[in-house]
């Protein structure tokens, strides 16, 4: 796959995350982006495998996000994994962070030149849901969609598979009982983050089928399979 050329550059909101993690890990070792800009509440350590120019850029308050809007401008791809939990942050933290922070997220893109944005969203989001979690991501998918840029991809994602850097105990035995559904319903119920990660990638990397694309789990998956990394 070629290299992208020039300035094409995008932004990681959500960085820390372990789905970010997985996108960032893919984005340095493709370089379809010569300039990547991590926005987050903490500086992540890279090491010294960064193959683009890099830029961190903290808010440590997302309540003041507008003062950062600076850190949105000069961007052709916004991805946007952002997100907590109704455990870590109660409802209404839940609700500020996946819902309000992610759409003021995206009118700053907006404002700043963004063109194409791309949002992690959650299998079965649907606005009219009884269901705290998927109304929010339901409500987001639509807030963000009407931001109007000129491409807007938004991934549902199932249960997302990976080795967590904080100890959730049950959610560790789902994820084990997941694994070995997985051997016979590979792309029914659950999804690994690596594979979430490079679905995001290909999809900026290929023409945009319509304004808003909607990518179900099954399509993350056939999207996401493994591709040999540029230079190999």
């Amino acid at each position: 796959m070629a290299a992208a050329a020039g300035d094409r550059a995008c932004f990681v909101l959500g960085a820390s995350g372990e789905t970010g993690r997985a996108l960032v890990r893919e984005l340095l070792a493709r370089r379809p982006f010569a300039r990547v800009t991590l926005i987050g509440r903490r500086r992540l350590s890279l090491g010294e495998e960064t193959g683009a120019a890099v830029e961190q850029v903290v808010v440590e308050d997302f309540e003041r996000l507008s003062e950062h809007a600076s850190a949105f401008q000069g961007h052709d791809v916004g991805f946007c994994c952002l997100g907590t939990t109704r455990a870590k942050a109660g409802a209404d933290g839940f609700v500020r962070v996946d819902r309000d922070y992610v759409a003021q997220a995206a009118e700053l893109a907006r404002a700043g030149g963004c063109k194409h944005f791309v949002l992690q969203s959650s299998q079965g989001a649907d606005p009219r849901s009884r269901f705290l979690y998927l109304r929010v991501k339901g409500e987001v998918e639509n807030l963000v969609q009407a931001v109007g840029f000129d491409r807007c991809t938004i991934l549902r994602p199932a249960v997302l598979l990976c080795k967590r850097q904080e100890s959730r105990p049950m959610e560790w035995i789902t994820q084990q009982f997941l694994r070995v559904v997985a051997l016979v319903f590979p792309t029914a119920y659950s999804v690994p983050v690596e594979t979430v990660a490079r679905a995001m990638v290909a999809n900026v990397l290929q023409p945009g089928k319509g304004k808003v694309e909607v990518l179900e789990n099954r399509a993350i998956h056939e999207l996401g399979k493994a591709e040999p990394q540029q230079g190999t």
